[in-house]
């Protein structure tokens, strides 16, 4: 996939770093609950804050509509949490247990370090299993460092390819792309202000990707 810059059409829903972020509040269903509309797919985002900043699943939802397919979305998505984090936490194998999601998004920190991608491949491959025996695809959001730590961007790059792979799961290789379109214009407005977290336009090449990457008919 090459490089790209998509023109801003959106309306972007920004939601504070701050704020509570556990769900989006934009879902169409909860819990076990089945779907009250018609969709084609129904997704579970876990992450953080490079999930919910700027609400990234009604973002994908969005561009699906785009070219006529619906989605239903939930968000389990806290600041600061890996997913060691949310597997303690046990709240996404319930939701995964109930047999609803097609696809499960999963992301944690940018997991350039030993640290991080043994944790990366350890619940990776934990929440895998639970997707495999609960019919769900599980699917890597691969996200980037900070742009002060741009030198890290191989390894994140490595290690969320790796995850990927040892999981047989779908990779969504946002990061790549990030750094594909830094490393040709320069140009590093996918960063927001804290030069981390996603800007708009950054949160939007995700969502393009991610829908990009997902098996939809």
């Amino acid at each position: 996939m090459s490089a790209f810059k998509p023109i801003l059409l959106l309306t972007v829903l920004l939601i504070s770093l701050n704020g509570c972020a556990g769900d989006s509040g934009e879902d169409t269903f909860s819990g076990c609950e089945p779907v009250t509309k018609e969709t084609d797919y129904s997704i579970l985002f876990i992450g953080n804050s490079l999930t919910f900043t700027n609400n990234l699943p009604e973002l994908v939802t969005s561009k699906a509509a785009e070219i006529e397919i619906t989605l239903a979305t939930k968000m389990v998505a806290y600041p600061n949490y890996g997913l060691e984090d949310h597997w303690n936490d046990g709240d996404i194998q319930q939701l995964i247990e109930c047999g609803i999601y097609d696809f499960v998004i999963i992301q944690q920190g940018p997991s350039s370090q030993a640290e991080g991608r043994a944790s990366l491949l350890e619940f990776g491959g934990k929440i895998a299993e639970l997707c495999n025996a609960n019919g769900s695809q599980l699917a890597f959001f691969m996200v980037w460092p900070s742009l002060a730590n741009y030198n890290t961007f191989p390894g994140v790059i490595a290690n969320y390819t790796d995850a990927a792979e040892a999981t047989h799961a779908i990779l969504c290789p946002v990061g790549r792309i990030w750094k594909e379109y830094f490393d040709k214009t320069s140009d590093y407005s996918y960063y927001g202000p804290d030069n981390f977290h996603p800007s708009p336009e950054g949160s939007l090449v995700a969502a393009e990707v991610i829908l990009a990457s997902l098996p939809l008919n």
